[in-house]
């Protein structure tokens, strides 16, 4: 009787030891690149992969990284799953134009999230009202190789300004502040959406503005780079800032890779938007993702698996 009684025993662990191993083994593992932690994306990513990761066999998991130009040479390379990009950036990259030498063919696109704004940060006492007046400032233009220094050489490009006409310095976000902070430069172009992180720590000590681009100047751009959108960053978004702001802005999107298994990005997109009251709970600007706008400004084929699920919830995909 004892016999038999090891036996079940054996046979029931040697089971839940094989479902265990099984639904290990099913687990599907899954990180996405997001951007430094005064930025936008890590918070949001992070949201993102909170929200994937609950009810089904998707472990999620964001990482901090360089951004746009970074995030698309990782996907790229089969170095990481998932990541955030501008929409100017993953056209740039697909077609091989500004920082990008070849075509990356194999980028698919996820989903469109929300703009980001061309936050260009001054000091009220800096005398700079337009975007002309950058003439003979000291410039913070993003980090080199950057989706933040593409937007300023597209901006230059339509408003007739070079480098040269300034003095540069190649700055990401975090950098950009921080110099404001010691007053070493006039005017830092930061790209993220608002509120952003670094920009809210700056005003509570500089007494800051946003450079407002008028709308001659922004017909000209759009109709120069169609990626770009006229935009608002409201009043009161930043200490001191009481009027609302018009801007460019280009759209923060999700990308992946043709390899990756239809199934898989198909639950991953079902999943974050199933929970998008998580990600709307992380961050002002988690509440501008969601479905209604989820194929707007893209700039990449959709990969098969998010155009099922968009598919399933009736939406038009071109």
């Amino acid at each position: 009787m004892k016999r038999k009684m090891m036996l079940v025993l054996v046979v029931a662990a040697l089971a839940i030891f094989s479902f265990c191993g099984t639904a290990f083994a099913a687990k599907t593992f899954l990180s996405i690149a997001t951007g430094g932690t005064s930025g936008t994306y890590y918070p949001i990513g992070g949201a993102i992969a909170a929200a994937v990761s609950k009810g089904t066999d998707i472990q999620a998991t964001a990482e901090t990284g360089n951004a746009s130009v970074a995030n698309v040479n990782l996907v790229a390379k089969g170095d990481i799953e998932v990541a955030f990009t501008q929409n100017d950036v993953a056209s740039w990259a697909f077609s091989g134009k500004q920082m990008f030498k070849t075509p990356l063919k194999n980028l698919r696109a996820v989903a469109s999230l929300y703009p980001e704004h061309v936050q260009v940060i001054t000091t009220k006492d800096s005398n700079v009202k337009t975007i002309a007046d950058l003439k003979g400032k000291r410039v913070g233009v993003g980090a080199p190789g950057s989706g933040v220094e593409g937007d300023v050489r597209a901006i230059f490009q339509v408003a007739g300004l070079k480098y040269s006409d300034m003095r540069v310095d190649f700055l990401d976000f975090g950098a950009t502040t921080s110099r404001f902070k010691d007053n070493q430069i006039d005017a830092g172009f930061v790209v993220a959406g608002y509120p952003t992180a670094s920009v809210m720590d700056l005003a509570t000590t500089k007494d800051i503005t946003l450079l407002n681009f008028d709308k001659e100047f922004m017909d000209k751009l759009r109709k120069a780079h169609p990626f770009f959108v006229e935009s608002k960053i409201p009043a009161n978004t930043y200490r001191g800032i009481t009027t609302d702001i018009t801007t460019p802005a280009v759209m923060a999107i999700l990308i992946t890779r043709d390899d990756i298994p239809a199934d898989v990005i198909y639950k991953f997109t079902k999943a974050m938007f199933d929970n998008i009251g998580d990600i709307h709970a992380s961050h002002a600007k988690g509440k501008e993702i969601v479905l209604k706008t989820a194929l707007d400004g893209l700039t990449l084929p959709l990969h098969p698996g998010a155009e099922r699920y968009f598919k399933e919830k009736g939406m038009k995909v071109q």
